[in-house]
């Protein structure tokens, strides 16, 4: 029998990550770039998505792979920080060939973190082109307030005043020769717990009582007249050395929403923006329903370790461990 064993993400071979921030404003990003043709798939789950390049990864689109995988911050003024990942690429020559040059292939999701630093202050080019940079070096990278984590919340649902510091996480397992891991942002409107034991890590945070409140609950209450507006959502990637084509990744990234899940209560509503990419570089052959369930597992530990503030918390609570 197999043994599955806890693997650090930076050595799942062919990928590289970057995080970058502008600590000031309270956001960054986080890039995931491939070294080696690369396929992808995506699925995205919540009402309210900010997308770039999403289009290729449709099974029927023409496109085969990509080159690097963004997760930012900024809300849709955040897509901007692509074209920094783009810049570096093309300066190494990478990206698909055309006539007149390879163009990188770059697709990515932003969260809504305007409100924790300055709304003026995004993720733009040149903080995409440095999370590139940062990606060199596999010992700058690092979980918490970081990269696309840096200005991520949760437990919104009763707005800021009862919101906690949430953050960048990763985690990742080796069963055999396959290779699996998850990097999530987790910025959503509900609270994070932990399915083993039922406690919630992070989330709608009563300051004055110091205990947490029921996100269901709460939404329950407003039903009638919500106001959440869409700015939350949990984005994440995972990235195997697995063997899959777009349509099986598609169908793993809808698994992996299994872990979104099981670790974020309420999930995939109007007001959250869901999406999970899923990166192949087909070195290992692989079974399609153990990488789904795998991808599912290591996506729920890694948005519960994205619950754990390091770096800034910038006046929210946060839970320190």
């Amino acid at each position: 029998m197999k043994t599955m064993n806890e693997i650090d993400i930076r050595t799942i071979s062919g990928y590289r990550l970057g995080n970058a921030e502008y600590a000031d404003g309270a956001t960054g990003c986080t890039v995931i770039l491939a070294d080696e043709k690369t396929v992808c798939g995506c699925d995205i789950r919540g009402g309210a998505p900010a997308t770039r390049e999403n289009a290729l990864l449709n099974p029927l689109a023409a496109n085969d792979s990509v080159n690097a995988v963004v997760l930012s911050g900024g809300s849709a003024f955040g897509l901007d920080a692509s074209s920094g990942v783009m810049k570096y690429l093309e300066e190494r020559d990478i990206g698909f060939p055309t006539a007149f040059g390879k163009v990188p292939i770059v697709v990515s999701s932003c969260l809504f973190d305007l409100g924790i630093g300055s709304a003026k202050i995004r993720p733009d080019a040149a903080l995409g082109y440095q999370a590139c940079v940062n990606a060199e070096d596999p010992s700058r990278f690092a979980e918490g307030s970081y990269g696309a984590g840096c200005g991520a919340t949760v437990g919104k649902i009763l707005g800021p005043a009862y919101a906690m510091k949430s953050g960048l996480g990763c985690y990742a397992v080796q069963l055999g020769e396959l290779q699996i891991g998850a990097i999530v942002a987790v910025n959503a409107a509900g609270d994070i717990y932990d399915e083993h034991n039922g406690q919630t890590l992070a989330g709608i945070y009563d300051r004055e009582k110091d205990e947490f409140l029921n996100a269901p609950d709460c939404l329950y209450a407003l039903s009638a007249n919500p106001d959440l507006f869409n700015t939350n959502t949990t984005i994440g990637a995972i990235i195997t050395n697995g063997d899959f084509d777009k349509t099986q990744l598609a169908k793993i990234a809808g698994m992996a929403h299994n872990g979104f899940a099981r670790a974020i209560r309420p999930v995939h509503t109007m007001f959250d923006g869901d999406s999970i990419y899923v990166m192949a570089n087909g070195k290992v052959k692989a079974d399609i329903n153990t990488a789904g369930s795998l991808a599912a597992d290591v996506m729920a530990e890694a948005i519960r370790r994205a619950s754990v503030n390091h770096g800034n918390s910038y006046g929210l609570p946060c839970r320190n461990v």
